[in-house]
């Protein structure tokens, strides 16, 4: 058995390395490539996006290099994060590359199929091909992290700029090197942005830094917090309070559902936000799969962060009693 599961690592391992070699082959080949990401951006979007652009200027001179899609928001302070304008016949000739993304509806910018040729890196769990040329690898804690890691593997120059975006999106998505997806090679990777001298001071600033206001928020939204019957923290945001908050989707939707990170006993928590659009749903656990979940009502993500958008309250609420019914489940 043993002898077959080793088999069987060192086939994917070639798998991968191939993937690898195939995606490099595309950017040596294009001289133009325009990289895209999901949607409503986190750290790890922006920050694999700006990374692979310096990356690529560094190591291919000469190449023109667009990031397509939505406003930076928050992590505007990232440098390079304005989003460029890109004509559609721009397309035509380029090579398209989708980061941080595991689901068609999320890429933030659908003229991604016009390109001459696509590809794909990501760390989400596979739900489906996005382009003939994909990595995947969600053994990783970040996209930031797998590119970094590809920058390690195969020799390629990172500046200061790519460097400091790369860490970024390491930070955000492991929690401040917090989750279960951190490992020894996540530290090593770390390291090796690290020594190319980026203010890690300036960054963690930037990004934790809070108002006097956004203090009084988190404290009104840890009031909201209520619990099912077997434990499982949510706070739901009608969207009359969202208007009333006068604060963005993404600080109420992302930001909010970190007040629960910490409640002793509970293994799941969930943050529901009100939009025009629908209910956005942040699922997060300590111990349990709850990607399933997420998957089932449209979403995706990761084992324990995933994330949905569906119709409507009472949607949201069938989905909170599977979660409950999780716990209820695996309650010893």
């Amino acid at each position: 058995m043993g002898k077959e599961t080793n088999a069987y690592e060192n086939e994917k391992s070639i798998e991968r390395l191939n993937t690898m070699e195939r995606i490099l082959s595309l950017i040596e080949r294009y001289d133009v490539i325009i990289l895209h990401r999901h949607k409503n951006p986190d750290g790890d979007a922006l920050g694999s996006q700006i990374g692979l652009k310096q990356i690529i200027l560094e190591n291919y001179p000469g190449k023109k290099v667009y990031m397509a899609g939505d406003a930076a928001g928050r992590y505007s302070f990232m440098e390079d994060s304005v989003m460029d304008e890109v004509p559609d016949e721009v397309y035509e000739n380029a090579l398209a590359v989708i980061l941080d993304c595991s689901a068609e509806h999320l890429i933030s910018d659908d003229r991604y199929k016009k390109a001459g040729a696509v590809c794909r890196l990501d760390h989400h769990l596979f739900c489906g091909a996005l382009a003939p040329v994909e990595y995947v690898d969600s053994s990783f804690e970040s996209c930031c992290g797998l590119i970094t890691h590809l920058c390690m593997e195969k020799g390629l120059q990172v500046n200061r700029a790519a460097a400091a975006a790369l860490y970024t999106g390491m930070v955000t998505d492991s929690g401040r090197f917090r989750y279960d997806a951190t490992n020894a090679r996540t530290m090593r990777c770390a390291a090796f942005l690290l020594e190319k001298g980026i203010d890690t001071e300036k960054m963690y600033r930037s990004l934790y830094a809070n108002d006097f206001e956004q203090m009084l928020l988190r404290a009104r939204y840890t009031m909201k917090i209520q619990f099912t019957a077997h434990h499982v923290a949510y706070i739901y945001t009608t969207l009359q309070e969202m208007q009333e908050s006068r604060a963005d989707e993404f600080a109420i939707s992302r930001g909010m559902v970190s007040v629960m990170n910490d409640i002793r006993g509970v293994d799941i928590w969930v943050n529901f936000t009100e939009t025009e659009r629908g209910v956005l749903c942040e699922l997060r656990s300590g111990a349990y799969n709850i990607n399933p979940i997420a998957v089932k009502y449209g979403g995706g993500g990761h084992q324990k962060a995933s994330g949905a958008t569906v119709p409507d309250k009472e949607t949201a609420m069938q989905m909170l009693k599977d979660l409950d019914k999780m716990v209820e489940e695996n309650v010893c």
